[in-house]
């Protein structure tokens, strides 16, 4: 038996056991793709608890499409670069995270390609059911912290690779704007707002470094390593720290007092340290107050004159939030 999950498949295996797999994924090199697929008995025991049907696979032949309730599948008989799979099990094996982003960009707007990019080059991954579909997303936002599947370098080598594929001036497009180390969805949405060009609907603002690492104190015997704070979002050229706050997570009198110490420590070291509210960033005349604050601590102007970037905007928004 030879099966390979793919697309919107090969996604939710990646949501589902990343966080297992990531580290111990084997790659595989491959000449072809399957010319076949196997009954939807074997395809049904073959696959993954958790995944839903049908599944998505790969197969190098119109000859054997045979679309059912258990499988759907993909045709695909153009160049495939090494390492472009990973092997599940015998006989199974599913996308790698770069060929997964490509294969998504044909279902996904490109807004929305680019936030998936951000999860495949962060610390985080949505849940499975967390599928486009139709304008929104159908289930809520919860996450899971975990190493990152890929990273931007990966990507773009992996795209260079693809070139002349379809999907991939999207997928190139796309790329430009992807920042790796984000740890949530909203550390994800909270960037895009801020840094997507304006004929997308962002801001138009430089891109931060995300979960930097700003050093406030020296290595001793007691801390070897120095102490030191991961900042959500960070320009180091202003010495501009935005924190998202996240009511989900921090709460109560504790949660207060750490987070005083923490703005406390970076402002001695000379760090100016914003913090954004979910209100916030759903409120989108609060939320321009706040690009403007960061334009203004970066040294820009904003110019958001042209009517149809309030038109972008709201797409935009109505995309993400």
């Amino acid at each position: 038996m030879d099966i390979i999950i793919s697309h919107k498949t090969a996604l939710e295996y990646w949501r589902l056991y990343g966080n297992m797999e990531i580290n111990n994924a084997v790659r595989q090199r491959r000449k072809k793709l399957p010319a076949s697929l196997p009954g939807s008995a074997d395809i049904r025991n073959a696959m993954p608890s958790g995944l839903a049907f049908p599944v998505n696979l790969m197969i190098n032949s119109q000859n054997a499409k045979r679309v059912s309730k258990i499988v759907k599948p993909r045709v695909y008989t153009g160049h495939v670069p090494d390492w472009s799979f990973v092997k599940i099990r015998e006989g199974v094996s599913a996308s790698a995270p770069p060929l997964c982003f490509f294969q998504m960009s044909a279902k996904l707007p490109i807004v929305l390609l680019i936030e998936l990019g951000y999860e495949l080059c962060g610390s985080y991954s949505l849940p499975a059911g967390n599928e486009y579909n139709n304008g929104s997303y159908a289930s809520s936002r919860g996450f899971f912290n975990h190493p990152a599947f890929t990273g931007t370098k990966e990507l773009k080598a992996y795209a260079t690779r693809m070139k002349g594929a379809d999907g991939y001036k999207k997928v190139s497009r796309a790329l430009r704007y992807i920042i790796d180390g984000s740890a949530s969805p909203m550390e994800t949405i909270l960037v895009m707002l801020l840094t997507l060009p304006h004929k997308l609907g962002g801001y138009g603002l430089p891109a931060p470094e995300l979960n930097k690492r700003v050093d406030i104190g020296k290595a001793d015997s007691q801390r070897p390593g120095g102490a030191y704070y991961k900042c959500d979002l960070f320009w180091p050229e202003a010495n501009l720290a935005v924190e998202y706050d996240s009511n989900l997570y921090h709460t109560g009198k504790s949660r207060i007092a750490g987070d005083s110490k923490r703005r406390l420590d970076l402002t001695e070291i000379g760090v100016t340290v914003v913090t954004v509210t979910s209100g916030q960033v759903r409120n989108v005349i609060e939320f321009e107050k706040l690009a403007k604050l960061i334009a203004k601590k970066l040294g820009k102007q904003l110019r958001l004159e042209n009517p149809q970037f309030a038109k972008a905007r709201s797409e935009l928004r109505e995309l993400l939030l």
